[in-house]
């Protein structure tokens, strides 16, 4: 790293293509009409609110519509609120106006009538209004609905809900409405709003019961018929054979396909949903189906699933679409004009929508299907790349996605609308709001019957199935978790650190809880070391250099200011004029997870086992590096920087050289669609807040394949922040409850996480 200048660094696969303005408007009138949309609705980000503009031609009224759909259920409430407000207003001062013009009465008068007028809107002229069936509704709703159901109308507050219930019983209107009771004519447009919501998810649920009918039917003549009847497509590589349970899940998708519904094959990581997504494409040739289909993933998959496509089925011409902004513009351009030939075209999600013209060459292909796999990176419809890939033009879509659904309903609406957009879009608002509104109770029976209802909907269109389930013979996996005392350097380091954080305040809490995190994995990940002084002395010495000989030192020790121990050690081994100040190694090698790590890798090796070494921190990876060449083990590695022409290359090295000991990975370019059953224990060096991702990088050794017992080792330093999370992450996982967040939204934390940090720093 060159401290002479700083870099403004941009994660992305490629550059971005300029996109196109729009010739009706100026610049000036589209960023107006943002800033319009954006008052309206304040937490949508400028580029999406701009996508929607333009997807509807400017059109302000029709563009605030759309996103009112996405919108969360306060700004619905809020932005309702507004506008009843706005429309009682106007109401007021039209009503004023005619009484001035009909009347010479002095002001004092007008406001007496002004007031008359407001009292009839909200009673008399409400009340006439609404038909006799729909008050019974409205009066049984009043009388029977749980405190849970009562807060879901719009304007009732908790303390409002709970005083309807101290109000009850409700015979009759009027005992609802009466001036003793205080309660507003506003309520029954609320009501009225809820039991719609109810209907429609009543409907809804009906739809979805009757095609699940249809389809146990179907399924239950498969079983009648017996396995013999469940056959591979003919055109799979006849060296391969499908297990059982993917015959199954082939024949799902079939269904599915006869139905002309979409799916969600959500099997438990390791059973192999690639290769039945692929049987399932086979089997679409076979029936004269032949394309083009298009399968978005993950970049660090991208080589296996090419792989994969070739290995079991040579038939389907595959083109990958990736490279830079020059490379894809040549490929865009002999797609579109048939100069390629092709079934599948296999791309990543930063590609499929990277640029205005990468989506447009989506929008304009006339897709079969569109396969996207990982499919939980689609669980938040608000975000720019949910709307992106919607807009992508495919008759079906199917969705891989190895994490539980069951219990959060919103993520769940989002997959379904994403999947079934004909069947749920028109619904999505209410449905969302139904579901967003948080229970006081999360084991209330109005908590558990959302859930039985939500999962009614996703039967149909999900199919998940879990290894112990299917695969009887697949070895155990041993889970052990290795509470480490810290250092007495760390330890003394993360006291310190911990004092001193807990004096932050409130909204920091997230950038608290990464730093404890670092520093109880090493101290060298912070600056503890390397002190102002010595930082002062190094700065100065730089000015010896060639490359630094006219630099100011006092930028330069700005910028080392900003660096960690270890990024510091190695800047003093680039350069021959500070290497002076370099780390000795005990400091390198001086935590407690280091000290565990030393003996259990010895005693692994001795026994002739293989490791995957995890951690969520790339630096982390380089110190662990050092301490593998000190131990003098071989290793490999791979993360996020890892070129993509190089990462099957290195799984292949790994899998076939047994004299690798170590494969060192991200958790998250590595967590993911990788087969590395050649080793049998997992050492997380550092957990993540999300179980669910941790859960993923273990599946990379058990799964299809793995013939001996999956040994799986998660290191916590102990009376850390590391415990803390430990403990959620336990709870969540006993719920079933992905916490799966936006990729990128690594600085973000749950409500539980949160809260648990305030109440270990005391705040």
């Amino acid at each position: 790293m060159q401290p002479k200048k700083r870099r403004k660094t941009v994660e992305s696969d490629s550059d971005p293509e300029p996109e196109e303005e729009s010739q009706e408007l100026s610049r000036k009138q589209q960023e107006a009409l943002v800033r319009k949309l954006k008052k309206n609705l304040p937490k949508f980000e400028n580029e999406v609110l701009r996508d929607v503009l333009r997807e509807h031609d400017w059109d302000l009224e029709n563009a605030l519509g759309s996103l009112l759909i996405f919108s969360s259920e306060s700004e619905r409430k809020q932005r309702s609120t507004s506008i009843e407000t706005k429309t009682l207003a106007r109401f007021k001062r039209e009503k004023a106006d005619k009484i001035e013009q009909s009347s010479d009465s002095d002001d004092e008068e007008l406001d007496s009538e002004a007031g008359s007028v407001s009292d009839d809107f909200d009673s008399d002229a409400e009340d006439s209004s609404i038909d006799d069936c729909i008050k019974d509704q409205i009066l049984q709703f009043l009388q029977e609905a749980s405190l849970d159901e009562l807060t879901l109308i719009s304007g009732c507050s908790l303390k409002k809900a709970q005083k309807i219930i101290l109000l009850r019983p409700f015979n009759t209107w009027e005992d609802v409405f009466c001036k003793d009771n205080s309660l507003s004519m506003e309520l029954v447009h609320g009501c009225k709003m809820v039991l719609k919501e109810r209907q429609v998810l009543k409907q809804l649920m009906t739809r979805c019961e009757s095609i699940s009918r249809k389809m146990t039917k179907d399924v239950t003549q498969v079983i009648k018929n017996g396995m013999c009847s469940m056959k591979q497509p003919a055109i799979l590589n006849s060296h391969l054979k499908l297990q059982p349970y993917q015959l199954i899940g082939l024949k799902w998708l079939i269904l599915l396909h006869q139905h002309k519904l979409s799916g969600i094959l959500a099997d438990e990581m390791g059973l192999g949903k690639t290769i039945q997504a692929i049987s399932f494409l086979a089997y679409l040739y076979q029936k004269g189906i032949k394309g083009p289909h298009l399968i978005t993933v993950p970049s660090s998959t991208v080589d296996n699933w090419v792989r994969e496509l070739r290995l079991w089925c040579p038939s389907l011409k595959v083109i990958v679409y990736y490279g830079s902004v020059e490379d894809r513009r040549y490929l865009r351009h002999d797609i579109l004009n048939n100069q390629v030939e092709f079934n599948v075209i296999v791309s990543t999600y930063n590609l499929t929508i990277g640029n205005e013209n990468d989506r447009s060459l989506f929008r304009k292909l006339k897709l079969k299907y569109a396969v996207f796999d990982e499919g939980h990176m689609l669980k938040n419809m608000n975000s720019l790349r949910y709307r992106h890939l919607m807009a992508i033009n495919a008759e079906h879509r199917l969705l891989l996605t190895g994490t539980p659904l069951q219990n959060n309903l919103l993520e769940l609406i989002s997959l379904l609308n994403f999947i079934m957009p004909s069947m749920f879009s028109s619904s999505t608002s209410q449905i969302s709001k139904m579901f967003s509104t948080k229970s006081s109770e999360e084991e209330s029976t109005f908590h558990k019957e959302r859930i039985a209802q939500a999962k009614l909907i996703m039967k149909p269109f999900i199919l998940r199935r879990v290894k112990s389930e299917v695969l009887k013979q697949l070895p155990p996996k041993v889970e052990k978790i290795e509470m480490c005392p810290m250092s007495d350097a760390q330890q003394q380091l993360y006291d310190k650190l911990f004092s001193r954080l807990k004096k932050t305040v409130k909204r920091e809490l997230s950038n608290v809880m990464m730093q404890l995190r670092k520093m109880a994995n090493h101290p060298l990940l912070h600056r503890q070391y390397y002190t102002t002084e010595k930082l002062a002395a190094m700065s100065r010495a730089m000015l010896k250099e060639p490359t630094h000989f006219d630099a100011d030192p006092a930028l330069i020790q700005e910028d080392m200011e900003v660096m960690s121990d270890f990024e510091l050690h190695n800047l003093c081994k680039e350069y021959a004029s500070i290497s002076k100040f370099q780390l000795e190694k005990k400091f390198i090698l001086d935590s407690g997870k280091f000290a565990l790590l030393t003996n259990l890798l010895e005693k692994l090796k001795e026994k002739g086992d293989r490791v995957v070494l995890f951690s969520q921190f790339t630096m982390m990876l380089d110190i662990v590096e050092v301490l593998l060449k000190h131990l003098g083990h071989e290793y490999v590695r791979l993360d996020g920087s890892t070129p993509m022409a190089e990462r099957i290359g290195l799984i292949d090295k790994y899998n076939t050289d047994p004299e690798i000991f170590v494969f060192l990975l991200s958790t998250r370019a590595g967590g993911q669609g990788i087969n590395l059953a050649s080793a049998n224990t997992v050492i997380l060096h550092d957990i993540d807040c999300n179980p669910f991702n941790d859960k993923q990088a273990e599946d990379r050794c058990h799964r299809m394949g793995q013939t001996r017992t999956v040994r799986v080792i998660k290191l916590v330093s102990k009376d850390s922040i590391e415990a803390c999370m430990l403990r959620v992450g336990q709870e969540k996982l006993k719920l079933e409850q992905d916490m799966t967040t936006d990729e990128g939204d690594e600085g973000t934390m749950s409500e539980d996480m949160a809260e648990l940090l305030k109440v270990s720093l005391g705040l």
